[in-house]
């Protein structure tokens, strides 16, 4: 596995560490993370996001979801079943899960439902008016009055 180093750029930079982890935690995927639950990311607006996930078999007190940082977590335990069941076929995963997405800058949770086996977290970028563009008034310089000399030589 090939290692990269980001300290050269680095050096110019302030406040990009956040880059570096995101590197560090894109390499160390796991392949059986990837693939469960299944999910799809909408943008619904300019602004706005919608991850939708497909939790087939959990309810909503199985499932939690966690806001922190730049980060949102959604996990799922399902709650033991009270009898032991007999399956010919098992082909809904019912298995525990938790899958992680790294958030943008200003990006917010909004809401979450869960809608015939699809949970829906929708998302929010707000950014705050002091990081909004705004345009600087470019004020002229008061005129230089010029001076005048007088003569008292007389």
């Amino acid at each position: 596995m090939r290692t990269l180093d980001l300290s050269p750029l680095f050096r110019s930079s302030i406040g990009y560490d956040r880059v570096s982890r995101l590197m560090d935690s894109a390499l160390r995927t796991d392949e059986a993370q990837l693939s469960y639950p299944p999910y799809n990311i909408e943008q619904d607006g300019e602004d706005s996001y919608r991850i939708t996930m497909a939790v087939a078999g959990f309810t909503d007190e199985e499932i939690t979801i966690t806001a922190q940082e730049n980060q949102l977590v959604v996990a799922g335990k399902p709650a033991k079943d009270e009898k032991p069941r007999n399956y010919l076929h098992r082909g809904i995963a019912g298995r525990a899960f938790e899958r992680r997405f790294e958030l943008a800058d200003h990006i917010r949770v909004v809401g979450a439902s869960l809608v015939n086996g699809l949970l829906h977290v929708d998302l929010k970028r707000e950014v705050p008016e002091a990081m909004k563009p705004r345009t600087i008034k470019i004020e002229a310089a008061p005129k230089a009055q010029p001076q005048v000399i007088e003569n008292k030589a007389a």
